[in-house]
């Protein structure tokens, strides 16, 4: 027995050894390395690689053509072998304050930093990211601040037949207050889910840094899966795990947007809100701006708050749903109904960006009042975090 027991513990301790040599290889290698100058060192243990890359957002652009148009990628750059066959690569210029995604290339291959165990998924990609601080990227941090709560809810959708996850953000001091909260319902992307504003958006770091600095009110956040086939994020259903893909079916064709009004029965079911239209905004980033649009404009009575966030806006011409038929009527009768903020940003760079243009000038021919808010670059999440930033404060004032 004591032989037993023995040979038990000279397992668990190897296991240990093994366990805390896997930490310390863990530590050799820093990267990504931020210096003293806001510049950034990214190394790579690849000792027979013939030739690494890191590519990311930190680097210039490089324009490519798609389907949708032509459109911005991330750069890259090669790394070099040092005198200790590690590859390195600091970038020439301080990085600006942001959230920074990267990956190495490694003969061909992407892979992620396996120095780095911060990682987001973005649709099928997954990527290292680091947050370069100071200025705006002060608000994607998580900060010694009171925090909100974010929890993943289960809702009954009769229109589309399915029981679908949600994930929602209640501000600090929710579960201790009687009172009733706004509610802002944000919209992802095509090929999202109702994680992404969460990861990418950094949505419950920014709602608690701008909360705690006054500059937005307390609100519930709710972030709905927008693809109407799904119940919910891949890896998170019935489905199991399988490989997410851009344009799901019904995602753009009317299915979404009749089913909404279920979205907002169970918030104000479960939740303290304030049931009234000043109550509700709704925004939402490329396919979920142009949700925004077609829902806003559907129940005109529903939400006192529009964002149209890198918003598309036409619908398929071989689309014949209702929802979007009579679009100028609705509109009108929308705007005769003066909703307090209609929020519309874009990046010059943005590929949409002539057709927010188009829709500018519509809404200026018939007089109806907008704010417009332009940045730099194009179709990323770097913008999207900014316009969340910047238009969570103007709501429920």
């Amino acid at each position: 027995m004591k032989k037993i027991i023995f040979i038990l513990s000279l397992i668990a301790l190897c296991s240990g050894i093994k366990a805390q040599q896997a930490l310390w290889g863990a530590g050799e290698i820093v990267s990504p390395q931020i210096n003293a100058d806001n510049t950034v060192t990214f190394r790579l243990n690849a000792p027979q690689a013939v030739k690494v890359e890191v590519t990311g957002d930190f680097l210039p652009p490089q324009k490519i053509n798609t389907q949708f148009g032509p459109m911005d990628v991330a750069g890259s750059a090669e790394l070099k072998k040092n005198d200790n066959s590690v590859w390195e690569f600091t970038t020439q210029q301080p990085l600006a304050p942001e959230l920074y995604s990267y990956s190495f290339v490694v003969d061909g291959a992407k892979v992620t930093d396996p120095a780095n165990v911060y990682m987001i998924r973005d649709v099928a990609s997954v990527t290292s990211v680091f947050i370069m601080g100071g200025g705006k990227a002060d608000l994607y941090k998580v900060s010694a601040v009171p925090h909100g709560t974010v929890a993943r809810r289960w809702y009954n959708s009769p229109s589309l037949g399915l029981t679908r996850r949600i994930t929602i953000y209640t501000p600090p001091g929710y579960e201790d207050s009687k009172g009733d909260y706004p509610v802002l319902y944000l919209l992802h992307g095509m090929g999202g889910d109702e994680e992404a504003w969460l990861a990418l958006g950094r949505t419950a770091q920014i709602l608690d840094n701008l909360i705690a600095a006054g500059k937005a009110r307390p609100m519930i956040v709710v972030m709905p899966n927008g693809n109407a086939i799904q119940e919910a994020a891949p890896g998170e259903s019935s489905l199991g795990f399988y490989k997410p893909t851009f344009q799901l079916p019904k995602t753009m064709e009317g299915s979404y947007e009749t089913s909404f009004p279920e979205i907002v029965k169970f918030i104000d079911g479960n939740y303290r809100t304030v049931k009234a239209k000043s109550g509700r905004a709704i925004a939402g980033l490329s396919m979920g701006g142009f949700h925004s649009l077609h829902i806003s404009k559907q129940y005109p009575d529903m939400f006192d708050y529009v964002g149209l966030f890198s918003a598309a806006i036409t619908p398929d011409k071989n689309v014949t749903s209702p929802i979007y038929a009579d679009t100028d009527k609705k509109l009108k009768t929308q705007f005769e109904k003066k909703p307090k903020l209609y929020w519309i940003a874009i990046g010059k760079t943005d590929f949409l960006y002539q057709a927010n243009a188009d829709y500018r000038k519509m809404l200026d021919t018939n007089k109806y009042p907008y704010t417009y808010f332009e940045t730099r670059e194009g179709h990323i999440w770097k913008n999207w975090r900014i316009y969340l930033s910047e238009f969570a404060p103007q709501l429920f004032k």
